[in-house]
C-alpha cells in the first residue's frame, strides 16, 4: 500500500493571526492536540524556522500508550503556511486563508501504511476539530475581555 495525500479542513471564527498563534505556539497546542477527551499532550516544543524541530507528546489519560509526534520544518510563510517532514518521510501541510469574519484551516498530510486511510483522515480531523472547538473558545473569551 502506497501513501496517498489526504486533505482536511475546518473554519475558525478567529482571524488569521489568532489561529497561527493558536495552532503554532505550544502554550496553546498542549491544549488541543488530540483526537479524543481520553488522550492528552502534556508537552510541545516548536522551533518554528526552516531545519527546526516541532514536536508534541500525545498519550493516552490512562497511561496506556503514547507517543512523540515529531517533524522537521520544510518551508514557513509566517502566518500563513509551512510544511514540515515526519520521521518517516511523509509530508505535511497546513495553511491559513482569510474567510469572511473566519479563517479556514487546511492540513494536508501523507497517509502511513499501517492503518487505513479514513482511518487516519477520521483521526486526523478528529484533532483538527479540537483545535477548532479549542481556538473558537478562546476567540470568544477574547471579545469579552
Amino acid at each position: 500500500m502506497s501513501s496517498i495525500q489526504v486533505t482536511i479542513n475546518a473554519s475558525i471564527l478567529a482571524d488569521r493571526k489568532k489561529v497561527w498563534d493558536y495552532y503554532t505556539n505550544p502554550v496553546h497546542i498542549i491544549h488541543w492536540n488530540f483526537a479524543s477527551d481520553d488522550w492528552c499532550c502534556p508537552s510541545a516544543a516548536n522551533d518554528m524556522r526552516p531545519g527546526g524541530k516541532y514536536s508534541a507528546r500525545m498519550e493516552a489519560k490512562d497511561g496506556s500508550f503514547g507517543f512523540d509526534f515529531e517533524g522537521i520544518y520544510d518551508e514557513i510563510t509566517e502566518g500563513k503556511s509551512f510544511s514540515f517532514t515526519l520521521a518517516d518521510d511523509r509530508k505535511v501541510y497546513v495553511s491559513f486563508e482569510d474567510s469572511g469574519n473566519a479563517t479556514l484551516a487546511t492540513v494536508k498530510f501523507d497517509t502511513e501504511t499501517q492503518n487505513p486511510v479514513e482511518l487516519q483522515r477520521a483521526g486526523w480531523q478528529a484533532i483538527l476539530d479540537n483545535f477548532k472547538k479549542y481556538a473558537d473558545q478562546q476567540a470568544e473569551t477574547a471579545q469579552k475581555i
